[in-house]
């Protein structure tokens, strides 16, 4: 089963800006021109999940507008990690000691307090398996973190305990990049 791992279009936030979970839009431009790509590239009959945050949602439109043929469904686990108390601030701003902290213990801490790698490998694990047992390809519309995480998974990688084991490639703005999902976890990430 392939799935399609896609980033939204270039961000509308300032270079620098740490926007997890910040509910940012993208650039209309740059979101029509990876929706053409998409729509001149993807198969028929594959389901689309998309993240709810805007950046994607607006892939996801544009996307439909081309390609009504295929299915398309809003899903809560492709937004990208909460980092919380940082979101919204430059990253070279935040305390030095918060990312010490966080590359201390890389899997459990919850960088700006609310969500861990650990969260965020969960949460995309448990899409993973179900777009495992899917009988049809999908797409899924999302952000770097979870595109990485993905990546991780498709090698077979379920935790990672140093912050070096984190993958630092991402498919660029409006990019993708497809892996093979036939594998089916076991056990908890």
């Amino acid at each position: 089963m392939t799935l399609w791992l896609v980033r939204h279009g270039l961000p509308l936030v300032a270079a620098g800006v740490c926007y997890g979970t910040l509910d940012v839009a993208a650039d209309p431009h740059s979101t029509r021109q990876a929706a053409q790509a998409l729509a001149d590239t993807l198969p028929q009959g594959l389901q689309v999940l998309f993240s709810p945050l805007q950046r994607c949602k607006q892939l996801a439109l544009d996307l439909q507008g081309l390609r009504p043929d295929l299915l398309y469904k809003c899903e809560s686990r492709l937004v990208e990690m909460d980092f919380g108390c940082h979101e919204g601030l430059r990253w070279d701003g935040i305390d030095p000691q918060a990312y010490d902290a966080w590359t201390a213990d890389f899997w459990n801490h919850r960088f700006g307090g609310m969500e861990s790698v650990a969260d965020l490998m969960a949460r995309v694990a448990a899409l993973w398996r179900e777009a495992s047992g899917a009988a049809q390809d999908q797409v899924w519309i999302t952000h770097a973190g979870v595109i990485r995480a993905a990546s991780l998974l498709a090698r077979g990688v379920r935790r990672i305990d140093v912050a070096s084991q984190w993958p630092s490639a991402a498919p660029g703005f409006g990019q993708w990049l497809t892996v093979d999902a036939g594998a089916i976890l076991t056990g908890r990430p």
